[in-house]
Parts: structure tokens; sequence; C-alpha cells
């Protein structure tokens, strides 16, 4: 009898976790080593959080809570939704979890079954599919071009939806592209899934304050509230606000739903840590210039990374919306050779060489099921990135 569980043979870990750490051993062995990997703010959390957490815990504020968020937290959710996105909440429509990824994790274990099919837009974050699995459904994904901005079409999501959808995960600013679905783009698809009434919404809303440019974010349930009874619009505290650490994320759905998460967190962590729901109250409810502050940097790095990758021989990266990502292409570099003697067989083989030669960490774009692509994370200081540009040109002319 095998000690470890089918369902875990299924999954892989998370690709990610696995460079950060990679390029974290190399830096420890002594090498001039850029991690451009990790999704994560390089700002320090805004002081009054930091202050709120300090008084929480001076106040007691440190034993169980309710499982699934305090009362005082579920409020000041209700209050974002509304001040920001139009939608009305109660606080028994809301539930606060141990980050965003357990959010969409209880999601969808309370309500996969064995054959349910997810349609994941790709590129997609790494652990949509892999979470997919675990709770045996099935992902299909739908392939969104860089030509469409990494974004997917009504048409392909007809095309995509069968009678065994159960959802459709939704992304925007997107991990790891930085794509946003506008107003328009995302009515398109709005109105492809109110044709389809026995399909959920699993809305990713992460990055929402992070977008540049004219670009205005919306999510689905407020360009169509019809899709309201069925989305699940998720969010955090972890990019908005430079609290990855905190690990505090929130949903807002239906109530059935919502107990249904309840009652799988109940059984698994219980509440999320006492401390840092006090802190995202801050957050929620305290100044928000901070917001606009970090966007702007957000974007100046957007602009600097961009430019010095389109100055590389071989590559095209687009300008995303939001986020702090770029996608770079690199078709025309495949069959290469590096100038340490590397083949560029692919886009993994291209980071692997990228990581040995110039001691700059990527992502490979095989990780978010599409290819040939990397990605950049740009949350790390301008010094750093100009540096990361030269080293990814410099190996770039070297390729023959």
């Amino acid at each position: 009898m095998s000690l470890l569980s089918q369902t875990l043979a299924r999954v892989k870990p998370s690709p990610t976790i696995a460079i950060t750490g990679r390029a974290r051993e190399l830096a420890a062995e002594g090498r001039d080593i850029i991690s451009l990997s990790a999704g994560e703010p390089d700002f320090d959390t805004p002081e009054h959080i930091r202050e709120a957490a300090k008084a929480a815990i001076d106040a007691g504020h440190t034993r169980y809570t309710a499982v699934d968020g305090i009362p005082e937290l579920k409020r000041a959710i209700c209050d974002k939704f509304l001040r920001e996105n139009g939608l009305e909440y109660t606080p028994a429509q809301v539930t606060v979890g141990t980050g965003g990824k357990q959010i969409l994790y209880n999601a969808l274990m309370a309500t996969l079954n064995p054959g349910d099919e997810v349609i994941i837009p790709a590129p997609y974050w790494v652990s949509y599919p892999d979470m997919v699995l675990l709770a045996g459904g099935t992902p299909v994904i739908v392939e969104g071009a860089m030509e469409n901005g990494y974004r997917i079409t009504p048409d392909q999501l007809e095309a995509a939806i069968s009678s065994k959808t159960k959802w459709v995960i939704m992304n925007s600013p997107s991990n790891p592209t930085g794509a946003g679905y506008g107003e328009t783009h995302m009515r398109g698809l709005t109105d492809v899934l109110m044709r389809h009434p026995h399909v959920w919404v699993l809305s990713d809303d992460i990055y929402e304050h992070l977008v540049f440019d004219d670009f205005v974010f919306v999510t689905p349930a407020q360009i169509e509230p019809g899709l309201k009874e069925r989305t699940l619009t998720m969010n955090g505290v972890s990019k908005s606000y430079a609290m990855t650490g905190w690990r505090i994320g929130y949903g807002a759905g239906p109530v059935e739903l919502i107990k249904a998460m309840g009652k799988l967190q109940s059984q698994s962590t219980s509440n999320p840590t006492s401390i840092s729901q006090y802190a995202a109250l801050a957050a929620l409810e305290g100044p928000q210039d901070y917001l606009e502050t970090s966007r702007a940097v957000f974007e100046r790095r957007r602009n600097l990374v961009v430019a010095g990758l389109n100055a590389c021989p071989g590559m095209t990266c687009p300008v995303p919306e939001g986020a702090f990502y770029v996608y770079p292409s690199i078709k025309d570099l495949i069959g290469k050779t590096s100038a340490g003697g590397a083949l560029i067989a692919d886009d993994e083989a291209f980071a692997t060489a990228l990581l040995n030669e110039t001691g700059v960490a990527v992502v490979f774009g095989a990780a978010f099921g599409l290819s040939p692509h990397f990605r950049i994370s740009y949350a790390t200081s301008d010094e750093v990135l100009t540096d990361a540009c030269d080293r990814i040109r410099r190996f770039c002319e070297g390729l023959r």
C-alpha cells in the first residue's frame, strides 16, 4: 500500500516556488543572483497597518476567532465591495481565509465533483489547474494568444463550455501577463456566461489596485448583475497593501457557497490569524494613499522593464495593463545556442541557461500554460531591474 494518496499524484509542486528556492540556494553559495521569480511587493507594509497589529496584540486579540473572519473585518469587506465595485453584500455573504489562495481552494473543494470541468484561461496562475485537480475536477485550458493581449475571446469561451462546466476562473489583471479585461472585453465574456446558467464564475481580483495608464478595473458581477448570484468575487490585502506574509484573503458570494466554504475551513485551518485580521481591518478602513503611491512606482518599473526587454534581440514584450509582471515572447530564440553552449530548445531551457550563465532567475512560460514565453516580476528596485535587463540583453546577444 502506497503511503501517498492518488490525489496528490495528480498535482505538481509550484514552479514559481521551486525557482525562487533555487535562486536562494545559488545566492547562498555566493553567486551573484537576481531573482525575478517571486510575485511579492518589495515595499514594507504601511506603518498604520503594522501599528494596528501591535495594538491588537496589546489588546489581547490573540485567541481563536470566528472560523471565517471577525465581524468587524467582514463589515469592512462589505464596505469595500460597495465603495469600490458597486457590489452589495452582507457579512453572511463574506468569508475570510488564510490568503487568497485558501479562498480559491475552499471554493473548488466545496463544489467540485469528479467529472466537473473548470475553464481556465491561459496563461494562468500556476496554482489554478492543480487546485482543480486536487478537488477532483478537470481543468479545461483556453489559450489567450499574445496577439489578443493574452485575453480569451467570447467565441473561445462559448466553445469551451460544456454540460460538465462548473466554473470559469477569471483573473484580471493577470498573473503572469498583467493583461486586463476592461469593460468591453469583460462584457463580451459575461454575455456568454448569461447564456449558460449552470456555469459559476470565480473572479480573482487580487491585483485590482495595480492598474496603469487609462485602464479601468472591472469585475464580472459589477459588469453583469445577473451573474452575482453565481459568482465568487475573491480579493485580499497581499498585493495591494504589501501584506503577503500576513496571509489574509477574502471572498464574497451567495450564502450557500459561503457556508460550504466555512464548513470546509472549520475542518482544515480554522480561523485566519487573529492579529492579521485586525491588520487587514486597518488596511481596508485606514488611509488609502499608499495604493496610489505604490501603483505609480510599479507603473514606472513596468515601463523600464518593457523597454529593456524589447531592446533584447529576438524578444517581444507586450505592455501589460496591470499587476507587476511582464510575459515576453521568445519564439525567435528557440533553437539557438547560448554562449555557454546550452541549446534553447524551449522556454524552460532558456530560463535554465539564463540563470546558470547570468544569474537572473525568471519563470519559464510552460509553467503558466503558454510557450515560448517567460515571466518576470518587476517587484524590485529600478537599479536591480536595470541590471537584470542588461544581463538578459547580453545573454540574447550571445545566442547563435
